[in-house]
């Protein structure tokens, strides 16, 4: 099934596997998923990025020494945070087999399960309605709701998936940078007049216009997410600074990897900021390291971790266990990749 947002329209996925060995026989396992449209990143960007600056930057290197490791790794080039991700998360993997233990355990260990919502795509509204009733028969009670390729009838079509489902599924709309701030605020106006009940509004203007973030967190009772407008821990703390938004979605592929998504998460709960952990299309390489670091964080208290409830085929065995809205962790070392 087609996976449409207001960015983009994607019918499938190929992304990049990272292996990092050790000199005494173990395997790291990374993913990087290309998204030109968030990143700027392509397959053969983040490629060349790996092999030619990322590659030499750190061979060699102790694994007990991450934070020297994650230095060089983040100095290696600028951006590239997919890239940078990939071998951030074999790393961890790493760490976490060096001393025998589950990632999340590694990193604070707060929980076993995580519960995480499933996306929506942006259609016509008979198609969204359709959609969101077959999420909830396979047991999804949150349903993140893609709009924001056209504003006129975005409330509307939220209203309808609203009265389709009832009031006991919960509701995330995510415009991906798709409105202005006079819409943002009018849209999200209705919404709260109608009594649609919903959760969070996710990015709903362009990740660059901080003021229209500001003015519509300002103007409305229903929380903000920043998703785009933070892929550092900087654009956090300026984020916080200027009230732009009430939540932070943090992904790894945005942040470089799991180091630098803990400094966001930290100066996040400093400042009383709940964090959503989220992902791009991606498999369970890269999901499952993002589980292992949501499950062992309190201030994480979202979850949109859809990638491998929406892709047809799992070629992956191992990690934690995906089953639709559930994602439990298990007691494999490192990652859990089998």
């Amino acid at each position: 099934m087609p996976f449409k947002t207001a960015l983009r329209t994607v019918h499938s996925i190929q992304n990049i596997a990272v292996y990092v060995h050790t000199e005494d026989g173990h395997i790291g396992i990374g993913e990087a998923a290309p998204t030109a449209v968030i990143t700027g990143e392509t397959l053969g960007s983040i490629t060349h990025a790996i092999e030619h600056y990322i590659k030499p930057a750190i061979l060699g290197m102790d694994i007990e020494e991450m934070a020297s490791i994650m230095e060089r790794l983040d100095k290696s080039l600028y951006q590239n945070t997919s890239a940078k991700a990939a071998v951030d998360m074999a790393l961890y993997d790493l760490h976490a087999q060096h001393y025998k233990t589950p990632l999340y355990k590694l990193l604070g260990g707060y929980r076993k399960e995580l519960i995480t919502d499933i996306t929506i795509s942006v259609n016509n509204t008979e198609e969204m309605i359709k959609d969101s009733l077959a999420a909830v028969e396979r047991g999804f009670q949150i349903l993140k709701i893609k709009v924001g390729k056209d504003p006129a009838t975005d409330a509307k079509r939220v209203l309808a998936i609203r009265d389709a489902v009832g009031d006991a599924i919960t509701l995330r709309v995510d415009a991906n940078q798709g409105w202005t701030p006079k819409q943002a605020v009018r849209i999200i106006s209705a919404l709260e007049d109608a009594d649609a009940n919903i959760e969070l509004v996710e990015q709903p203007v362009h990740y660059d216009d901080l003021v229209g973030m500001q003015y519509v967190t300002a103007n409305t009772i229903t929380n903000i997410l920043a998703d785009e407008s933070v892929f550092s821990a900087k654009d956090a703390f300026t984020i916080i600074e200027r009230r732009a938004a009430d939540l932070i979605n943090i992904k790894l592929m945005k942040t470089g990897g799991i180091f630098q998504a803990q400094k966001i998460c930290n100066i996040a709960e400093a400042n009383g900021i709940p964090c959503m952990i989220g992902c791009m299309l991606e498999t369970k390489i890269s999901v499952s390291a993002a589980a292992h670091f949501a499950a062992s964080q309190k201030n994480i208290t979202m979850v949109d971790l859809d990638g491998p409830s929406l892709c047809m085929n799992d070629p992956i065995a191992g990690g934690p266990i995906f089953n639709n809205d559930r994602i439990t962790m298990t007691d494999a070392i490192g990652i859990g990749f089998s």
